[in-house]
C-alpha cells in the first residue's frame, strides 16, 4: 500500500464506541491499529480528549483516555486514530516552566514553541552505549552525602510513609543539588514530576522553588490527586522525555526527581482491575517489574554525550512495609535505597533518614581520593559500623539498664545520640559542603577511644582525630 494511503488509513475517523469502562473504551471494526498509537476522541460538543490504545485484536481496540470519560456517549462520540503514539513537543525553554500530566503548560504563560517531537516512551539505551556512573553529586543533606552518596547517572529511590517528610526532602535536593569536580562549570537543573499529589503539595514545591530562585532552572510537572488516575502513568514518561532531551540534546545534567512513584502503581493496578487481568502480588499486574524498568532505566550516560540523567524516584511504603511489592521491586531495578525510619521522625529528626537500611551501591565508585577526598571511604564505614553497633547497646541498655553499661558502651551510647541529632538532622535551609560533612563526622568519631576506629587508617586518624 502507497504511504499516502496509510496516511489515509491511519487518520480514518469512526463514530461510536461499544463501551465505557472507567478510563477505557472498547471499538469494534476498525482498521488495523498500532499499540500505544495515540487518539483523539471527541464527544458530542466538540471537545477533545486524548488517549492511547492499551490493547488491539482483530476484533476490538481498547483505548485508555488521559482524561475523565464523564459526558461521553456511545453512538454520538467519535474517535480518531493518529497514526503515532504520543508525542511531547520539547525545547529548553521549558525550563522555569509549570505543566501538566501531559506537559501542557499551566502557569499562565505561552505556549511552549518547540525545537522537537519525541515519542514519550522514549527509545532504549544500547548497554554497549552507556557510561558507568563515576561522578559526585553534592545535595548538602550529610546522611546522603556522607554514608549513601549520590553519583552522577545513578538511579537512587527514597523509600518514605504517610505523614513523612518527603515532599521536604524531594524541594530540598531539588533546590541545593551541584554537580561537583571537573572544572565546576557544567550545567544542571532538575525535572521535577509529582503524580497524584494534592493541591496545596503542588503549590509547596512551586512558591519553595520560586522562593529559593532555583525555579528558572527547575520544569514541573503536576499530576494532581483530583485529576484522572490515568494521566499519572504517562506523567513520568512525559517529565523524562524532557530529561532526555536536556541530557543528550543540550549537553545538560539532568536530575529527575518523581514523587510518588505508589501512586503511580496505584493507576496501573486499578487499569489492570478494569481489564480483568490476572493479579500478581496484593492484586498489582504481573508486568509491574517491567514497566517500572521502562521508566528507572531511562537514567543513565551515553558514550559521545557530554549530558546524564540522574533519577531520584520517591515512594511511599504502605504500611512502612519495605517487602511490599512496590519498593521490592524498585530495589531490584535501581542501583540502592534511601529508607525513611519512623522512629527518628518521632523524635524530631529531618531528615528521618535510617542510615543502616539505606544504600548506594554506586558510593564506592564515586567517592575517595580525586573525587570527594581520600578518607570519605573509610570514615563512612566507620560511621556505619560505629551506629551499629549503638543499636546493639541500646537493645542492651533496655534489658540491664544504662548504669550497668560499661565505659566504652556509654561512648558509643554518647555517640549515637549526637550522630542523630548533629550528622543526620539538619534544617530544611541548611546546605552542607561535602567538606563540612566529613568534618562533622570527624567530630563524632572522635568521641571514641582511637582503638576502636579499625576502619579508619592510622594517617588518616593522625590527620584529623580530634581536629
Amino acid at each position: 500500500m502507497p504511504t499516502n494511503e496509510k496516511a489515509v488509513l491511519s487518520k480514518r475517523e469512526y463514530v461510536g464506541i461499544s463501551a465505557i469502562n472507567g478510563p477505557l473504551m472498547y471499538i469494534k471494526n476498525t482498521h488495523s491499529i498500532g499499540y500505544q498509537e495515540l487518539v483523539e476522541c471527541i464527544d458530542k460538543d466538540g471537545n477533545v480528549r486524548l488517549g492511547n490504545v492499551l490493547d488491539t485484536s482483530k476484533d476490538v481496540v481498547v483505548v485508555q483516555l488521559f482524561e475523565s470519560t464523564t459526558g461521553l456517549n456511545l453512538p454520538q462520540t467519535r474517535v480518531k486514530f493518529q497514526g503515532h503514539p504520543l508525542m511531547l513537543g520539547v525545547s529548553e525553554t521549558m525550563l522555569g516552566r509549570v505543566f501538566d500530566g501531559l506537559g501542557r503548560p499551566i502557569d499562565g504563560g505561552a505556549d511552549i514553541i518547540a525545537t522537537k517531537e519525541l515519542n514519550v516512551n522514549g527509545l532504549a539505551m544500547n548497554p554497549a552505549s552507556r557510561l558507568y556512573p563515576k561522578n559526585f553529586i553534592q545535595t548538602g543533606i550529610s546522611s546522603i552525602d556522607g554514608m549513601n552518596t549520590l553519583i552522577r547517572g545513578q538511579k537512587l529511590p527514597i523509600f518514605s510513609g504517610n505523614g513523612m517528610p518527603h515532599e521536604r526532602l524531594a524541594a530540598q535536593i531539588a533546590r541545593q543539588a551541584k554537580i561537583t569536580g571537573g572544572d565546576g562549570t557544567e550545567e544542571f537543573c532538575v525535572v521535577f514530576a509529582a503524580m497524584g499529589v494534592k493541591s496545596d503539595v503542588a503549590q509547596y514545591f512551586t512558591k519553595t522553588f520560586e522562593e529559593s530562585g532555583v525555579l528558572s532552572n527547575v520544569a514541573l510537572f503536576l499530576s494532581l490527586a483530583d485529576d484522572p488516575s490515568v494521566e499519572r502513568t504517562i506523567t513520568p514518561r512525559v517529565a523524562l522525555t524532557l530529561a532526555e532531551h536536556l541530557a543528550f540534546d543540550c549537553d545538560k545534567h539532568v536530575l529527575v526527581i518523581m514523587i510518588d512513584m505508589a501512586n503511580y502503581c496505584e493507576s496501573l493496578r486499578e487499569i489492570s482491575t478494569m481489564r480483568s487481568e490476572i493479579p500478581s502480588r496484593k492484586g498489582y499486574p504481573g508486568y509491574l517489574y517491567s514497566d517500572l524498568a521502562e521508566l528507572y532505566e531511562r537514567a543513565g550516560m551515553l558514550k559521545g554525550r557530554k549530558g546524564s540523567i540522574t533519577q531520584i524516584p520517591i515512594l511511599t511504603m504502605p504500611n512502612d512495609d519495605i517487602s511490599h511489592p512496590i519498593p521490592d521491586l524498585t530495589g531490584y531495578i535501581t542501583e540502592g535505597q534511601i529508607v525513611f525510619d519512623r522512629s527518628l521522625h518521632a523524635q524530631g529528626v529531618y531528615p528521618p533518614i535510617a542510615s543502616l537500611s539505606s544504600l548506594s551501591r554506586l558510593m564506592k565508585d564515586g567517592i575517595g581520593e580525586g573525587l570527594t577526598r581520600a578518607d570519605h571511604p573509610h570514615l563512612s564505614a566507620q560511621l556505619f559500623a560505629a551506629y551499629s553497633y549503638v543499636k546493639e547497646v541500646r537493645n542492651l541498655a533496655s534489658v540491664i539498664g544504662e548504669d550497668e553499661l560499661t565505659d566504652l558502651d556509654k561512648d558509643y551510647m554518647a555517640f549515637g545520640e549526637s550522630f542523630e541529632k548533629e550528622f543526620l538532622a539538619q534544617s530544611f535551609t541548611e546546605e552542607r559542603t561535602i567538606t563540612e560533612t566529613l568534618a562533622l563526622g570527624w567530630k563524632l568519631v572522635s568521641l571514641l577511644p582511637k582503638e576502636e576506629l579499625t576502619r579508619l587508617t592510622e594517617e588518616e586518624i593522625e590527620e584529623y582525630y580530634g581536629k
